[in-house]
């Protein structure tokens, strides 16, 4: 059946971006841009980064429960056994050795569910076990290409250890900094969802259609990599080792200012305010900064960065209210432990793993096609002249 047309005394209602459009209801997380609050199903972000891993984070988005401190280890455990790749996957990654890591997890993606009897399962059952597959072997992706890409084989998985950790072996081949491990998951768990943003809307719409979890995911990594939805974390260290020192902020970031130039790490289409999760991984910074002392000047000069940036911007650009973003600290902690910028987006997808797969399950339970209209706006009644 045709889709009823749309009048053009609908143009006033036609919301560029979709902007201020609610499309859904969720119990995945809430975004409050005023106030800048963030909760994920139930918490407020604060209260659960750096408290629980990104595995009971998963659990809780998959199941609406907290795993209790005794059931952890049994989670960890079970999603350990799906981390190794297949045979198909690695090769695509050899093949792909040269290309951006997000493009590289992308690839593979389609990939991970050659194991599964039936791929197209999705009932509660068949998207629970697709999404444990797809959070388990995204930081694997990453860290056997980043091995391949320098050189060097792939390293096997390592049951014993949490996703962070294990990752953190994988890609530098030496036992697990737990400092580095322990900032590496909570940024995971920091990033893991955030409303109705563009690869968590893809990941519905390919879930609407009742189309399978790897589908849906794949689609929504094709999303994060354009870079306003995915972000610019790495140009934040660009923007820092330009700056060089604190007295020199003022008149660097004027100067990019008045040259129309977007100042990095600032601004969000959200929040009004500062970035909840830049408040928890500032923290991460900190830390890490104190721990590693070849990044403690880095995070001093960020610092005031952060705060001559927020002067100059409300004067260069009042009412705009551009804050502090996730990206800004984001460059700092994943630099800390040791990754290349180029690998960062990569490194949000796989938190953000687990929210688009609470996020398809919550769609599949739904079982409502996604199906806007749109307004005609070209010519009509042309006619064809030869």
């Amino acid at each position: 059946m045709a889709a009823p047309s749309v009048s053009t005394s609908a143009s006033s209602q036609v919301r560029p971006g979709l902007e201020g459009v609610v499309a859904t209801e969720t119990k995945l997380s809430m975004v409050d841009g005023q106030n800048g609050v963030l909760i994920i199903a139930g918490y407020p972000i604060e209260e659960i980064s750096g408290k629980v891993s990104i595995e009971e984070l998963a659990m809780l988005l998959w199941t609406g429960h907290l795993p209790s401190k005794e059931e952890a280890p049994g989670i960890q455990k079970d999603l350990a056994t799906y981390r190794a790749l297949r045979p198909e996957t690695l090769e695509i990654l050899k093949t792909a050795r040269n290309a951006p890591p997000i493009d590289a997890l992308r690839m593979a993606c389609a990939t991970l569910s050659l194991d599964v009897s039936n791929p197209n399962d999705i009932s509660p059952a068949g998207d629970l076990a697709l999404a444990k597959r797809l959070l388990a072997r995204f930081p694997t992706v990453i860290a056997a290409h980043s091995r391949l890409r320098s050189g060097h084989e792939p390293i096997a998985p390592r049951a014993d250890l949490s996703l962070a950790a294990n990752f953190l072996y994988m890609t530098f081949g030496v036992e697990p900094d737990p400092m580095a491990a322990k900032a590496l998951e909570t940024y995971w768990v920091t990033v893991s969802d955030h409303g109705m943003n563009a690869s968590t809307f893809t990941a519905r719409v390919i879930a609407s259609t009742r189309s399978d979890m790897v589908s849906a995911v794949t689609g929504a990594v094709g999303a994060l990599k354009g870079p306003l939805h995915g972000g610019a974390p790495g140009p934040v260290l660009d923007m820092l080792v330009d700056i060089k020192t604190a007295p020199k902020a003022e008149a660097w970031l004027r100067k990019e200012i008045t040259e129309g130039r977007r100042i990095m790490g600032f601004g969000h289409r959200v929040y009004k305010v500062r970035d909840p999760r830049a408040e928890v991984l500032a923290k991460t910074a900190s830390e890490m900064a104190g721990a590693h002392l070849q990044n403690t000047k880095l995070y001093a000069l960020a610092c005031a960065v952060e705060k001559t940036a927020i002067k100059v911007l409300e004067e260069l650009k009042p009412g705009r209210n551009l804050k502090t973003n996730v990206e800004f600290y984001t460059a700092l902690v994943l630099q800390s432990i040791g990754l290349q910028p180029d690998q960062f987006v990569s490194m949000f997808a796989c938190g953000r793993a687990a929210g688009w797969c609470g996020h398809v399950m919550e769609q599949h339970a739904q079982d409502r096609l996604i199906r806007p209209q749109s307004l005609y706006v070209g010519p009509k009644g042309l006619k064809i002249d030869r």
